[in-house]
């Protein structure tokens, strides 16, 4: 598979950094990455990393490419990528978080890409497609969104428990660590409670979560709200959820939820008494911590679990890069 990066900030570097310490990645090709700051930062900030620490290869700055070990990768700094500048690719990466138009959205497409991949919500997308919830539906979609690191957690779940017991109303918190959307000392936000010090304080906030569990999942997402809190962590995230079953849940909660685990390859679990630092760099979206796992009657469950929302949704996007390179055209 041949892919472009276009974004090399918290996404595009953690894709990248999968891409190069997986063996299971060797058969990736990175044509270029494209971020438009200075080729020296994106090096450094490559090599030195605050959440998943430094890089186990050499890195430089040549010219025209970043060098890790003996490899090397074409870098630019273009505002707009077309097909002069622009390498053959299987999939166009959309990691900068800024597709504000159909236009922008359809630009990897036009500079030469067979796809596009967008590593955010996005309205200008074909479809939202979340792997074990309804990625049967990709058909022949060539701008696809991979929607939100929450989505990827919740959905799976949701639609594995829905269809095995029936969901006849949920509610899921999303516990979520902070992002660069917050500042680190108070400063103006159009979010009043998100202009709030980030690394000071427990923001109740908004999320679009709930707006994306509808295009992926219609009918269970009718049935649950979805909240938000920020928490002051580095990284890895956690949902709360609590759900009302059509079906009793059975005597063993847990031998269900294992049951669960072993049907979808995204979700993992753990009877350990973690806490979030352990789960950092895991790459499953959802690992159930079953120790948390709570029930009253027989028919309401809580569940409790964790998600990188870096490294987890970086090796959604890779998989989901290869479901659409594999395709025929």
């Amino acid at each position: 598979m041949r892919i472009v990066i276009n974004g090399f900030g918290r996404i595009g570097r953690t894709i990248l950094r999968q891409i190069l310490t997986q063996p299971d990645h060797d058969d990736i090709e990175v044509a270029l990455v494209n971020d438009i700051a200075p080729l020296e930062t994106c090096a450094y900030l490559f090599k030195y990393d605050s959440t998943f620490g430094p890089l186990p290869c050499d890195v430089s700055a040549d010219k025209t490419g970043l060098r890790v070990d003996n490899r090397f990768i074409p870098f630019s700094s273009s505002h707009f990528l077309t097909n002069a500048n622009f390498p053959s690719a299987d999939v166009f990466l959309e990691c900068t978080g800024q597709v504000k138009s159909r236009e922008s959205a359809e630009r990897g497409l036009k500079a030469g890409a067979r796809a596009v991949l967008i590593s955010g919500p996005s309205e200008f997308a074909d479809m939202t497609i979340v792997l074990g919830a309804n990625d049967t539906s990709l058909g022949n979609a060539r701008i696809v969104s991979n929607s939100s690191c929450t989505t990827n957690a919740i959905a799976p779940l949701l639609r594995a428990i829905d269809t095995g017991l029936g969901i006849e109303r949920a509610h899921v918190t999303t516990i979520h660590c902070n992002t660069n959307s917050q500042p680190m000392v108070d400063a103006p936000r159009e979010n009043l409670a998100r202009s709030r010090a980030g690394a000071e304080s427990m923001v109740p906030t908004t999320t679009s979560a709930m707006s994306e569990l509808l295009k992926v999942l219609p009918k269970v997402g009718e049935r649950t709200s979805v909240a938000a809190l920020r928490v002051p962590s580095l990284s890895v995230s956690a949902i709360d959820a609590t759900l009302q079953l059509s079906s009793p849940v059975g005597p063993s909660t847990n031998t269900f939820l294992d049951a669960i685990v072993k049907r979808c390859h995204v979700i993992g679990a753990t009877q350990d008494p973690c806490v979030s630092r352990d789960m950092r760099a895991r790459a499953d979206s959802l690992v159930l911590a079953l120790p948390e796992t709570q029930t009253v009657g027989s028919k309401q469950l809580r569940i409790f679990g964790w998600y990188d929302n870096e490294w987890g949704f970086s090796a959604r996007m890779i998989d989901m890069a290869r479901k659409l390179a594999a395709r025929s055209d």
